[in-house]
């Protein structure tokens, strides 16, 4: 069994399997991982057995420390087991996520460079005869020979591709270190999101940064977490239920789904809920307020990226969750808001600190800028992109601090429409649109104009029999928008598109209204 070393600073550098081995020694007997569609559990003893066996089957087929592995990450046990070993054996995890696209499939998969793959189909025949394709894990084992893990800090543990919802997804080296030390900084958040008596909802796909992190706050922690394979309101409200679900880490998408249920049933359902959390894209406040007269909980949310492994701010760290905040940076995270040239936009007495409480009225924003030991290395291949020699990382979301230092976002840099020279944030059109009845949801983008260089145009998911017009929905922003930010064009849509974590995918939204 593999030990886990500690940096200077009291930050874990070790391998991130030995979150596991870890839990096998503490809690070996207690519940690890559960499959919530299914009978089947592995306590940590049996996870840690699991791994050190699949470990075997790994090396045994030629997998070696540096080899990038693709692993098809379905929430289930068979995909948790295959990502610790891999990750045991010192080589690099591509997860790849279950609804992927096969052309976006194949382009990650050659992109890395992979040499083995478990699950992804038609691997041999689209990317490379000379990938390897790996069996299945055994999950219950009874004789197993240990294995000690091999690497770990600065050394790659997963290659995780971003969800592209600017254009071609690049892909995040996330070291040992990276991972581990985020896993630490959530942990010292008092108190922790997740602890040894929990059972967690891992419902997020672990496909994605976000979904990830909840599996290795559970590992950590020792505690129980069950696993569904596909979101669906009504499986996990059942599976809340008969688990006894103490923690959802969810995404906006399961929060907004919940509002179609029953208020009883809901809080029915939640009863054992003690925490819920959102990330990975905007909650917005009809959501959060809902669900907070219906359970008596308040979402608490946070923010980061997968190139920050991911967590950085959370309101867990003052407790206080207000619409629209995403809080404050964790322990060991430091941030800072930035102009076009990386200059602090505010400067706070200690420049390490995050920036003081008194610029906090919004009209100014910035660049969003983070330090830590949870930082990537940069893109695959060759660490372009990644934290500048002071070790900063500016993430391309643009945000201010509000009254109470909570940080909020504005919006994706890329995203910013600019009309007559103005500066519209597609988030605040969005915001105004949906305060209509009968919008279930709304996209902004820009459009080329001539006269004004872009346009405003936004897309409209209504709901059936709404009633809603173009002229009522330009109306009502011209109401409560500055004149160029008032959409010039509005289409009507069954449906926006949206990456596994609900993230919007504003590309190709830009084209001309149908009809």
């Amino acid at each position: 069994m593999g030990r886990t070393v500690t940096a200077a600073d009291g930050a874990p550098t070790g391998n991130v399997a030995d979150l596991v081995a870890g839990a096998s020694a503490n809690v070996p007997v207690h519940l690890g991982l559960v499959d919530g569609s299914g009978p089947r559990s592995l306590s940590w003893r049996q996870t840690d057995a699991a791994v050190d066996r699949y470990s075997h089957v790994l090396t045994a087929a030629g997998v070696t420390r540096g080899d990038r592995v693709a692993v098809r990450m379905s929430n289930n046990l068979p995909a948790c087991v295959a990502l610790f070993a891999v990750l045991r054996v010192g080589a690099v995890a591509v997860p790849v996520g279950v609804d992927a696209a096969p052309r976006e499939v194949d382009r990650v998969l050659d992109h890395s460079g992979v040499c083995f793959a478990l699950g992804v189909a038609g691997v041999t025949e689209n990317v490379s005869p000379t990938v390897a394709e790996l069996p299945t894990p055994e999950l219950h084992v009874d004789d197993h020979e240990p294995f000690a893990p091999v690497g770990g800090g600065e050394d790659l543990a997963l290659l995780c591709y971003t969800s592209g919802t600017a254009g071609t997804p690049r892909g995040v080296m996330l070291s040992h270190r990276a991972l581990m030390a985020n896993v630490a900084q959530c942990a010292a958040l008092r108190p922790p999101p997740v602890s040894a008596t929990d059972r967690v909802l891992l419902a997020v796909p672990l496909s994605h940064a976000y979904g990830l992190s909840a599996l290795l706050q559970v590992a950590a922690t020792g505690a129980t977490g069950v696993l569904l394979e596909r979101f669906t309101v009504e499986s996990a409200l059942g599976v809340c239920h008969a688990r006894r679900i103490t923690a959802i880490l969810g995404v906006p998408a399961m929060y907004r789904a919940m509002t179609a249920v029953d208020r009883d049933r809901l809080g029915e359902a939640l009863v054992s809920v003690g925490l819920l959390t959102s990330g990975a894209a905007p909650l917005d406040p009809a959501t959060f307020a809902w669900v907070r007269e219906a359970t008596g909980l308040v979402i608490h949310e946070g923010y980061g990226l997968t190139e920050t492994g991911p967590v950085l701010t959370s309101t867990l760290v003052d407790g206080a969750a207000r619409p629209g905040a995403v809080g404050k940076p964790i322990p060991g995270v430091r941030l800072r808001l930035v102009d076009a040239d990386g200059r602090p936009v505010a400067v706070a007495e200690d420049p390490d600190e995050p920036i003081a409480a008194d610029f906090t009225d919004g009209s100014e924003t910035g660049f969003v800028a983070a330090r830590g030991r949870n930082l990537f290395s940069g893109y695959w291949p060759d660490g372009a992109g990644g934290p500048d020699a002071d070790g900063w990382f500016r993430t391309g979301d643009v945000g201010y601090l509000d009254a109470d230092g909570d940080l909020r976002l504005v919006d994706r840099a890329h995203d910013l429409i600019i009309v007559n020279g103005f500066n519209v944030y597609p988030r605040e059109v969005e915001l105004v649109v949906g305060e209509l009845p009968g919008v279930v949801e709304a996209a902004a983008v820009g459009v080329p104009d001539e006269r004004a260089g872009e346009r405003v145009k936004v897309v409209v998911v209504p709901r059936p029999g709404a009633g809603l017009t173009e002229e009522r929905v330009v109306a009502h922003c011209a109401e409560h928008l500055a004149r160029f930010k008032v959409p010039t064009v509005v289409e009507f849509v069954e449906a926006l598109p949206h990456s596994v974590t609900g993230k919007l995918r504003r590309v190709g939204l830009r084209g001309p209204a149908a009809g």
